[in-house]
C-alpha cells in the first residue's frame, strides 16, 4: 500500500441534478477506468481528494490506493488522478476521472519541469523565458519522478537549454521532442522588439478596418 489513500462509494445516479446534490453533501461525481473493464461511477469527498493531491509532490502523477464501498474490481487498486474538473470561479473540484494502473505496466505521463538557481544572465540584465513547463516521458507507475530539475545557474544571455540535454533517470523514456527548448535567457531588448512588433501588427490591422470602413461609408454616400 502507498502512502496516499481515498474511498470512494459506488454512484447509481448520473446526471446534473444528482451531481448538484452530491456537491451539496461535500462529494464529487467521479469514473474509475481500468484497461479492458468496465467504467464505474463513483463519488468520492472533494476536501479529502484535494487534501491529498495538496499534500502528495507529485500532484496528479500520485499513485492513490483506492477503496470503494462493496468491494468490485477497483476496491483495493492504486489509481492516477486522470482529469480533474475544477469550477473555473469556485476553484473547487467538480468532477474526478481515476485510472487503475498495472504496476508492471509502463504508462505515459507529463511530468512537471523546476528551474533550479538564478542564471548568471539575469545578472547582466537577461531575461529568464521558461518555455517548456512539463516533458512526456514513459515508465512504471512506481517510477514517475515527482519532478524533473534543471539547473540555469550557468546560462549566459543567449544561452538556452533544450530537453535533449537534460539527464533522466534509468527506465524513464523521453517521449517529448528534443529538440523543444526548455528555458533561455534573452536580453530585454529582444522581448521590447517582440512586443512593439506586436503592437504594429495590431495598429497595421486596425488601420485596414478604418479604411475598409471608411471605403464602405463612401460608396454608401455615393448610393445616396
Amino acid at each position: 500500500m502507498g502512502d496516499f489513500a481515498l474511498e470512494a462509494a459506488p454512484r447509481q445516479e448520473t446526471g446534473k441534478g444528482p451531481a448538484r446534490r452530491l456537491r451539496a453533501q461535500g462529494r464529487i461525481p467521479g469514473t474509475c477506468y481500468k484497461p479492458g473493464g468496465t467504467p464505474m461511477s463513483v463519488s468520492v469527498e472533494a476536501r479529502t481528494l484535494d487534501n491529498l493531491l495538496k499534500a502528495s509532490t507529485a500532484g496528479l502523477n500520485t499513485l492513490i490506493d483506492l477503496s470503494v464501498a462493496g468491494g468490485g474490481e477497483f476496491d483495493g487498486v492504486q489509481v492516477l488522478v486522470k482529469e480533474l474538473q475544477i469550477d473555473p470561479v469556485s476553484r473547487e473540484l467538480v468532477h474526478a476521472d481515476f485510472f487503475a494502473v498495472d504496476l508492471t505496466e509502463t504508462l505515459q505521463v507529463s511530468v512537471p519541469i523546476h528551474l533550479v538557481g538564478i542564471a548568471h544572465g539575469v545578472t547582466l540584465g537577461g531575461i529568464v523565458d521558461h518555455a517548456l513547463r512539463t516533458i512526456d516521458v514513459e515508465c512504471l507507475p512506481n517510477a514517475i519522478p515527482e519532478e524533473f530539475s534543471v539547473d540555469v545557474t550557468a546560462l549566459d544571455v543567449g544561452d538556452s537549454i533544450h530537453v535533449r540535454d537534460m539527464v533522466l533517470p534509468e527506465g524513464i523514456e523521453l517521449l517529448t521532442d528534443p529538440d523543444l527548448s526548455v528555458v533561455s535567457v534573452v536580453a530585454p531588448e529582444a522581448v521590447e522588439e517582440e512586443v512593439t512588433e506586436e503592437g504594429d501588427e495590431e495598429e497595421a490591422a486596425e488601420g485596414d478596418e478604418t479604411s475598409e470602413k471608411d471605403a464602405d461609408s463612401t460608396d454608401e454616400a455615393s448610393s445616396d
